[in-house]
């Protein structure tokens, strides 16, 4: 069995979040990028699922060379090998292409990413890659099992659960529950510098989307605070100045 795990490197959940060139592009100076949480679920079932010797794990990423450390990340939680497509992911149908391209040779049994990335939260790409590559795609998928030739995914639809399985290759995107993320050992930190890590040139494709510019949510008004004995004050005010009443 070969699983391909999708990781985006993003800034950590911390991070203050500006730009730069007239707000055209994210303020990379001085952010910690990690591995994307949901990706890290989605490596943490690839390599339970191959446990034992049962296959092997490949994660991608598509990013230039300042993603490396979160690749050996990647590689330090347990999987095989890496692969980095040598471009900016500029969106994700750039993004999407590239994995699928190089997907297309590497004859996976399934490729496994996380349901979004915590910076754009796009949701987009698994289904994307799907698309390129002809095969079924499930998203946000809540728990996986596979057979060696069957999977059994779940999926949480609106008042209950649905469960759908897949015979062959297949994209699928991991939420929580699928599997808790691992924490690398100093084992595993070691044998990630050993791994291989291949560079792969990007493949040509048309821009679809320009990025025109980003803003940053308003900041939030100061809070009155009115004492208990005021309701007619507290009427008035969500009436003038709240207006919602």
């Amino acid at each position: 069995m070969k699983i391909l795990v999708c990781i985006s490197n993003v800034p950590d959940t911390t991070t203050k979040i500006t730009f730069t060139n007239d707000n055209t592009q994210f303020n990379t100076a001085g952010v910690t990028f990690i591995v994307n949480p949901y990706d890290e679920i989605a490596l943490s079932r690839a390599i339970e699922l191959c446990a034992g010797g049962k296959g092997t794990v490949t994660v991608i990423n598509v990013g230039e060379s300042a993603t490396e450390p979160t690749i050996r990340k990647a590689l330090a939680i347990g999987a095989d090998d890496a692969v980095r497509i040598d471009a900016a992911p500029r969106d994700a149908y750039f993004t999407a292409f590239q994995i699928a391209e190089y997907a297309k040779e590497g004859n996976f049994d399934m490729i496994l990413t996380g349901r979004e990335s915590i910076d754009y939260n796009g949701a987009q790409v698994a289904a994307m890659v799907g698309g390129f590559l002809d095969i079924p795609s499930v998203s946000i998928i809540k728990k996986l099992d596979y057979d060696g030739t069957t999977a059994t995914l779940e999926r949480e639809i609106e008042g209950g659960k649905e469960v759908v399985t897949v015979t062959g290759k297949f994209v699928a995107s991991c939420a929580e529950g699928v599997a808790a993320p691992t924490i690398p050992t100093m084992r595993g930190i070691m044998s990630a510098r050993s791994k291989p890590l291949v560079v792969v040139a990007a493949q040509p494709i048309e821009e679809v989307i320009k990025v025109v510019q980003f803003e940053t949510p308003p900041a939030r008004g100061t809070v009155k605070l009115i004492p208990a004995e005021e309701a007619a004050n507290l009427i008035s005010l969500l009436h003038t100045e709240a207006k919602v009443i």
